[in-house]
């Protein structure tokens, strides 16, 4: 049998070395915050994206010429990264206002289920994916538009067993597993799309509500 061994070291700079890792920290932070900056800044004013390197910067702050360039780089690939970050979260944010504004004109009332998405992203090991599509700043939007031209906005109780009720006799599953993605009634024969028969209950029990 084979073994592998390992050594685990901790070193500590010297003062020197202290020194120049201050510098390089300091110079990524400054490039880092130059390009972010400048490359906003013309793209508002223009319109356009702008390339800016770290070695561009140099001519005019040569105290960067004392650290790594490598380091450098990444903080121009950081200042980019954040970039793509931000221009998704704008096209996330223009696709939830566009949906939102056309299901407010075109509906009277809009019934959705009050979803714990936190506790579905830890049940579930989603990780961020689940916040990372804006539901809840989606029905933010749904609810103000709805409620500035009139309309009604209600949310079905999150405890409301949606995906195990029977849309067709109301009949209700004691256990109904997520990879389940069909829906079959035991009592009535009915074979339904799991998501579809928890939209049917949902629309189902709010038209009920809304008669009081």
């Amino acid at each position: 049998m084979k073994y592998n061994l390992a050594f685990k070291y901790r070193i500590y700079p010297n003062k020197e070395q202290k020194l120049l890792i201050n510098k390089t920290f300091g110079c990524v932070r400054f490039v880092y915050n130059t390009i972010l900056y400048t490359a906003n800044k013309f793209y508002e004013e223009t319109g356009k994206n702008k390339i800016i390197t770290p070695a561009s910067l140099k001519s005019e702050n040569q105290f960067l010429k004392e650290v790594d360039s490598l380091a450098l780089s990444n903080a121009q690939l950081k200042a980019k990264i954040s970039k793509l970050h931000e221009y998704i979260k704008n096209c996330r944010r223009d696709f939830l206002h566009k949906l939102s504004k056309k299901l407010s004109e075109t509906y009277n009332a809009v019934v959705v289920e009050d979803l714990n998405m936190k506790g579905m992203s830890q049940a579930l090991n989603f990780g961020k994916s689940i916040g990372d599509n804006g539901w809840g700043m989606f029905l933010r939007m749904l609810e103000y538009k709805l409620m500035f031209l009139g309309k009604q906005f209600l949310k079905i109780d999150k405890w409301f067993p949606s995906s195990k009720t029977c849309s067709k006799c109301g009949n209700v599953k004691e256990e109904l597993k997520l990879s389940e993605r069909s829906y079959k009634c035991e009592c009535c024969g009915i074979e339904i799309d799991r998501d579809y028969n928890a939209a049917l209950n949902i629309k189902n029990i709010g038209k009920e509500i809304l008669k009081y």
